[in-house]
């Protein structure tokens, strides 16, 4: 008997899903835990498994097409066999809305032109075609351009010079969405012209979550200056013992946040609702710019691990992100946040909290200038960050006294070799 196979929630915000692959056609067998699709969620590609067994009799989704969680993905069964029933009785089981009526509205009565007036109509604008202009694309050192097969096969099919597209993928690479959103280039003639471009399932989980966080969590900020001097000869002494890997500035954060956790329980919280929850366990969401927008992985109980491990997990969960092979307990479960655009250029921003989260901590880059020490202006390297926390959960003498106590490990980061040796450290 025919049976619907539905559209899987991937991942606990995942309200619709994108087919981005098929691996089988209407009238090939499956078996269960056969590879059927590929699914984008807003977070990751993920390959999907069939649970089920047959011939695969109906695709509900086309490649590239949106639906939304239990929609109907795929219907598999016997060959041959009627699935009209099936298909009518789900559609008939999906709620009709009507689209409610508009007011008829009255047209305001034309004002009569003075003899020396005219009423003129306001010219409509018109998206107008660009003409082609070359951009630069990733290109390998014997001038080949770089592209996926899928974004090579694309252009192929819809007569697309891949040596004008402009490559948003790792290091430039073209890939699919520069293959859908090319248009040709851009005017530069003086006429007003537009793309429009769909957006994302990651970009519309960004906005939703983001935008309750922004306009129902009450911020506030706090902002440190610190001195960077001594963090700065113990990086470079820690990475002349450890290489090849080394450690980055942003690892030191990373730990120094671990520790102050621990320290300021109240701060590792989140709002939920009715109760607080006040987490012993520390885990460390990383902020990672992707070309689609911003994924959190997580560094899971970061105040036990050691310099090395929190910098080696970091690059690994980070290019993960980037190749959306991110799985769902990969980013789930943070109990605090960092985002550091300092290797952006920025020397301090605020950043939205990540919910359930109960504050997220913006760093900046490390800036050389003048600092007084000792009652003598003398050059100093310093680093700036703020601190965005919940009011409902954390006050500002909490932040404040969190704040400060990673301030103190990173401008004395011997604090941070687990009070017995530097073993501890770099292990």
């Amino acid at each position: 008997m025919a049976e619907i196979v539905r559209m899987p929630k991937l991942s606990d915000t995942m309200k619709e899903g994108v087919v981005a692959e098929w691996h089988k056609k209407v009238g090939d067998s499956v078996e269960s835990g056969e590879l059927l699709a590929e699914i984008e969620t807003d977070k990751a590609t993920m390959e999907f498994e069939s649970f089920q067994e047959g011939v695969l009799l109906h695709i509900g989704v086309e490649k590239g097409k949106t639906a939304p969680v239990d929609g109907i993905l795929a219907i598999l069964g016997e060959k041959g066999e009627d699935i009209s029933k099936i298909l009518e009785e789900e559609k008939s089981a999906v709620p009709k809305t009507e689209a409610p009526k508009e007011e008829a509205k009255s047209e305001p009565t034309p004002v009569a032109a003075s003899s020396r007036e005219k009423v003129v109509e306001a010219p409509k604008p018109v998206a107008q075609k660009s003409a082609p202009v070359s951009y630069p694309t990733a290109s390998s050192s014997d001038n080949r351009v770089v592209a996926s097969p899928l974004a090579k096969r694309l252009a192929e099919e819809r007569n697309i010079n891949l040596k004008l597209v402009r490559g948003t993928g790792e290091a430039g690479r073209i890939v699919k969405r520069d293959i859908d959103n090319f248009a040709g280039g851009v005017s530069f003639n003086g006429v007003e012209s537009f793309r429009d471009e769909p957006v994302s399932q990651m970009r519309k989980v960004i906005a939703q979550r983001l935008g309750e966080s922004k306009f129902t969590a009450p911020h506030f900020y706090l902002t440190v200056s610190i001195d960077m001097d001594n963090a700065i000869a113990a990086r470079e002494s820690i990475n002349k013992q450890i290489a090849p890997e080394k450690i980055s500035f942003n690892d030191l954060v990373v730990k120094a946040c671990a520790e102050g956790l621990k320290e300021h329980p109240a701060v590792n919280s989140g709002w939920h609702g009715d109760f607080i929850r006040f987490n012993s366990h520390v885990h460390i969401g990383v902020a990672v710019a992707v070309p689609d927008g911003l994924l959190v992985p997580v560094i899971r109980f970061a105040d036990g691990k050691s310099l090395t491990q929190i910098g080696a997990e970091v690059k690994d969960l980070a290019q993960k992100a980037k190749a959306k092979k991110l799985q769902p307990e990969d980013w789930a479960g943070n109990t605090f946040t960092i985002s550091n655009l300092g290797m952006f250029g920025i020397d301090e921003f605020t950043a939205i909290i990540n919910p359930p989260d109960a504050c997220i901590l913006a760093v900046g880059g490390i800036q050389q200038i003048p600092v007084v020490k000792n009652g003598q202006v003398v050059p100093g390297n310093v680093m700036k960050v703020t601190l965005s926390c919940d009011h409902r959960v954390v006050d500002g003498a909490v932040g404040s006294a969190f704040l400060n106590t990673v301030k103190n490990y990173l401008e004395n980061p011997v604090l941070l070799l687990g009070k017995n040796s530097i073993y501890y450290i770099i292990k």
